[in-house]
């Protein structure tokens, strides 16, 4: 893997100027060595993780089902095969309900040299239910004064799923999840994510009335960057696309393969061979 030349601290600081705009961050989700070294490679300004991808990459469905000792060794892999690239990590719902277990597993994110941490506030156990706002907020501040106690200025980004599965009525969802954002900055989040959110005129007020970067996800029927620019788009996550398209692609090239010329499997994409000496660093 290559060296690090940035300390934990420098890292952690270039990922929060990412954040600073004007243009929004375009954040690549990685699920273990070899795509984080990939993405670093061609030219990723920082990698995150996806709880979705780690967790089906390794055979097990997402929702805090994969066993965290997993999980955290697959954040320090990527860590270490990102090199000078930040590196945010996808800890789901903290692993636990209390803000201890949230405590634990930032401290835990941040000895593997994670530089952030995406927080949700849907409870893994109960499909549609969302932590109660103050109960949430517990939980972030636990998290703030874990990665502060580490002296490490990490980038917590609390993830609202208002739009993503949380069971609110359509009519309620932007007031709520204003309300909760607003708590959420105010308990120490340093961004709120909303997956889910593709309507421009809703993110504009999103933007404009957060007093934080917002952060949004790729989804069918999201505008194209330059207008979320424009809304105050301040980060957008690739989620699992990544994952789903490189698995897509081993199936239709395995097809093609096991069908046709052997030689014409990977269509217009050749083999990298360009990247073998980079990603075989010792």
């Amino acid at each position: 893997m290559p060296e690090q030349t940035i300390d934990q601290t420098a890292r952690a600081k270039a990922f929060h100027e990412l954040h600073a705009g004007p243009a929004p961050l375009r954040l690549v989700n990685a699920w273990d060595a070899l795509s984080a070294r990939v993405f670093a490679l061609a030219g990723a300004p920082a990698v995150g993780t996806s709880s979705f991808a780690v967790a089906m990459s390794r055979g097990r469905p997402d929702g805090q089902r994969l066993p965290w000792a997993t999980v955290r060794t697959a954040i320090a892999e990527i860590v270490d095969a990102a090199g000078d690239v930040p590196v945010t990590a996808d800890i789901e719902a903290g692993q636990g309900p209390a803000p201890d277990d949230v405590a634990q597993a930032v401290a835990d994110v941040v000895e593997a040299g994670a530089v952030g941490v995406n927080i949700e506030d849907s409870q893994p156990e109960v499909p549609g239910q969302l932590f109660a706002t103050a109960a949430q907020c517990e939980r972030l501040a636990a998290a703030r004064a874990s990665a502060d106690a580490a002296a490490v200025p990490l980038y917590v980004n609390a993830r609202c799923d208002v739009w993503f599965g949380g069971d609110i009525g359509s009519g309620d969802q932007l007031s709520e999840g204003l309300a909760r954002a607003a708590a959420y900055v105010e308990a120490g989040a340093d961004g709120v994510f909303f997956p889910g959110l593709i309507d421009a005129d809703t993110l504009a007020t999103v933007c404009r009335e957060i007093p934080a970067p917002v952060n949004v996800m790729v989804w069918p029927g999201l505008p194209p960057v330059d207008d979320l620019a424009a809304l105050g788009v301040r980060r957008i996550s690739q989620g699992a696309t990544a994952f789903l398209l490189d698995v897509g692609y081993l199936e239709r090239t395995t097809k093609a393969y096991l069908e046709g010329p052997h030689d014409q499997a990977g269509g217009d994409v050749v083999p990298a061979f360009h990247l073998i000496g980079a990603l075989a660093q010792p």
